[in-house]
This record gives structure tokens, sequence and C-alpha cells, in this order.
């Protein structure tokens, strides 16, 4: 596997970005690696979002991302989103934008990935959770599968917590009001809604530790989930905290989910 620093220029934000990437190596030898790869030029990909307080170097340094993309032969791009929740901030840039309509175009310009929905995944942990099933079901036509590890599934929820409180004004800035986010697309409670009668609905896989702070948030997503009958909809729990120990072991599964059977 190749591990890339790429940092590339957004029209969308109007400056300077970065996103580090994992791609299959055509190689002869490969010690203590699973699989190298073959050579072709339409990898599948799977977007891969960090949480509020990191960056897109995240996943490398916790986790061993680059060993489990290496079985299933497939590009991991790993975007910085900063602390801007993969929305077009009502005050601020415009990061769903930049994420959903002009990464991808970048990323296929210049790795190679395939273009084709069926080969195209997102997946992160907290924040990034929450974009990467924002990227599924807002974009069913572009996705075909999504992971949410320990996500922030419902921003309501979180905006009228106390523990969030010191985040009020950071948040309004992204979101605007609680009465907002249905209209702007941010709510994923009502995506998922829409998603569902879609002429592909993407495959979903929540995952959630047992004593983590956002194990009730996941639980109301779940049942919503299953009152709504998705297909392909698998829900995933296990004792654990908001920790990456949790979120190494359980992202392994993820790309089982989305990359087996495909």
């Amino acid at each position: 596997m190749a591990f890339i620093q790429c940092g590339f220029h957004s029209d969308v934000l109007g400056r300077a970005c970065a996103m580090n990437v994992i791609l299959p190596q055509k190689v002869k030898t490969q010690i203590g690696m699973t699989s190298s790869g073959s050579g072709r030029k339409d990898y599948p990909v799977v977007y891969l979002l960090h949480g509020l307080s990191d960056d897109h170097t995240i996943w490398s340094r916790r986790s061993s991302i680059e060993r489990y993309a290496a079985e299933y032969e497939v590009a991991v791009v790993m975007p910085n989103g900063e602390r801007g929740f993969y929305t077009d901030m009502v005050e601020g840039y415009r990061y769903w934008t930049m994420l959903s309509e002009e990464l991808p175009e970048i990323v296929c310009n210049l790795f190679p990935v395939s273009p084709r929905r069926e080969d195209t995944f997102a997946a992160g942990l907290s924040m990034g959770g929450y974009g990467a099933l924002k990227l599924a079901l807002r974009r069913p036509d572009r996705y075909a599968g999504a992971v949410g590890l320990s996500s922030v599934t419902d921003i309501r929820a979180r905006m009228e917590s106390a523990d969030w409180k010191t985040m009020g004004r950071e948040l309004n800035n992204i979101f605007g009001s609680a009465s907002d986010l249905i209209p702007r697309g941010n709510d994923l409670f009502e995506l998922a809604a829409k998603a569902v009668n879609a002429p592909e609905t993407p495959r979903i896989l929540t995952v959630c530790g047992t004593e983590d702070f956002l194990y009730q948030d996941n639980l109301r997503f779940r049942d919503h989930m299953r009152e709504l009958n998705f297909p392909n909809y698998e829900y995933l729990e296990a004792p654990g905290a908001h920790q990456w120990s949790f979120w190494d072991l359980h992202i392994q599964y993820g790309l089982k989910f989305l990359l087996e059977n495909r």
C-alpha cells in the first residue's frame, strides 16, 4: 500500500486544503501485509472522516487502517474537515459542497479510483460518522454505503444538550437554529426517511459503544431506521466508550460490511 500526503486547492473553500490517501500498490513482496495491489485503474474508494477534535492525519496515527484496507484493495481518502461538521455553514465555509461535490472529482482526477456509485463509500467516527451517514443518505445516487462509528446522529439533541452548551455559538454558526436542520438538509432522521424511497438505497451500518456519551442518540437513530424498515441497515453495539480502541476494532468490521459482497 502507498501512503500519500496530498495538498490541494479547493475552489469551493477558496484556499489550500489537505488529505491523506492510502492506495493499493502493485508490488512483488509486501512483508507483513495480507495482500498487495493488483495495479488496476479503478479501485473502490472509502472517504474516511475524522471527528471534531482531530484532522486528516488521525486515522493513520491512531488506527491500523492501512493494514485493514490492504485486505480489500481499497483506496482510502482522509480529508481535513476541520470543525465544520461536513456542512455548508450558515456563517462560514461550505464544507458539505467541498466534500460531496468537489472532493470526489479531485480524487478521481488525481488517483486511480472508480467514479461508480457501487464502488464509492463513506465512513467516519463521531462528527465524521455524522458526515459519512449524511453523504450516503443525502446522496444515495453517489454512495453505495456508509459506516458511522459513535456517530453524532442527532444534531438537534446535541444542540439542546447541556454538555454541549459551551459549543452553542459554534453549532449555531454551522447549522443555524434547530428549525433550520431539516430545510438545510442536515437532519439525519429526515434524510433517512427520504433515502428509504430512493431508487437505490445505500447500505448503512451504525456502531456505538454502550458506555459512549452518544449511545442514547445512536439508539434513537437505530429505532428510527428500523421503523422505516430501511433496507440493508445494520446496527452493532459492544462494550466501549468514545475512544480509539473501540474505533480501531470496529472500522475493520465496517470495511467488511461495505466491501464484501459488493
